[in-house]
Parts: structure tokens; C-alpha cells; sequence
């Protein structure tokens, strides 16, 4: 599996563990493992050019995906691809946004939420000790779901793709802290 990523951000970020976490995504996923994906962290003025120009949004968001090959969609590169990698897509990640709102949205669990949907519910462990980097985990997780076709748009969708989005991070969670694996 190849993952790129480069950041344009200005934020000093640990790449290796956003790398980590999308490969974590994409094996747990049963992505073919020929896949290639690039993930680009971008500033605030970047990211809300990209938002306006692609979501007709205002403003910077903290996670943008733009899937490349369609035959990747519904869960990764099909058969068809003939054992050829197949290029997923872009995951556009804004570190200054993921700092706010892990500093703002700290308590809230981080499984269940992206951009302005946070629970009510605070997540438990978490206790204030909730980083920017648990936030780029997140997110990348969120991204490479909207990759492989997953999306919340509706509320069936929302379940169904914040509940995988749970499930992944709780297990690259326990993956990282030396719990039960996750691969």
C-alpha cells in the first residue's frame, strides 16, 4: 500500500502516525494492499478555498476527500483492477482546524463526530487529554471512509459510517496503546 503525504500546513504534525493510521484504515477496511493514496495537510486559507470551491462552504473545514478511481468506490479497488494498483484518492487534512477543535471539542467523543456534529455525551477516557494528533487520527479515518464510498449525508449513512468510523479508531486506539490489535 502507498500512502504520500506532504504537508503544506505550517503545522509541525507527526506524518508517520497520520500515515499509520489511514494504512491501519485501509487493511482493516480489506483494501487491496496495491491501493495508493495521497494525503495533503493544508492551512486554513487553503482549506476553506478548497471548501468554497468544491462544497460551496464558507470557511475552512478540518477534512475534505476527493476519490480518483471509481472502481474504488464501495469498498475499495474491486477485482477488475487486474492485481494493478488503483489510486484511491486525495484526503485534505487542516491541522489548525483539527488543533480548535480538539482543543474545543476535547471531551466529546471523537468517534462519533466531525466538523460541527459533536454528541453530547463526553467520551469516556479522554478527560481533557484529547490532542491534535487524536484529532488527524480521527479525521484521516473520516477521509479514507468518504474514499472507499461512505458517507453521511443522510442519517442511515451517518450511522453507518460513524459507527465503522468508531470501530476503526477504537481499534488503532488499542493498536497504538499496545492493546489488542487492530491488524
Amino acid at each position: 500500500m502507498s500512502i504520500e503525504i506532504a504537508n503544506e500546513s505550517g503545522f509541525d504534525v507527526d506524518a508517520d502516525n497520520i500515515v499509520a493510521v489511514a494504512r491501519h484504515a485501509l487493511v482493516q477496511m480489506g483494501v487491496n494492499p496495491l491501493a495508493e493514496l495521497s494525503v495533503l495537510l493544508v492551512d486554513s486559507d487553503y482549506m476553506a478555498e478548497l471548501n468554497h470551491r468544491w462544497m460551496d462552504k464558507d470557511g475552512p473545514t478540518d477534512v475534505l476527500a476527493f476519490p480518483m478511481d471509481e472502481d474504488t468506490i464501495d469498498h475499495g479497488p474491486s477485482e477488475s483492477s487486474g492485481g494493478q494498483p488503483s489510486l484511491l484518492g486525495d484526503i485534505v487534512l487542516c491541522p489548525e482546524v483539527a488543533a480548535s477543535q480538539a482543543a474545543r471539542y476535547g471531551s466529546a467523543d471523537p468517534r462519533m463526530r466531525t466538523g460541527d456534529s459533536v454528541p453530547d455525551a463526553p467520551a469516556p477516557g479522554l478527560h481533557g487529554d484529547y490532542s491534535t494528533a487524536d484529532e488527524l487520527s480521527m479525521l484521516t479515518i473520516h477521509g479514507v471512509l468518504h474514499l472507499l464510498g461512505y458517507d453521511h449525508a443522510e442519517p442511515e449513512e451517518e450511522r453507518e459510517m460513524f459507527a465503522l468510523q468508531g470501530k476503526l479508531l477504537d481499534s488503532w486506539q488499542a493498536r497504538a496503546t499496545g492493546g489488542a490489535s487492530g491488524s
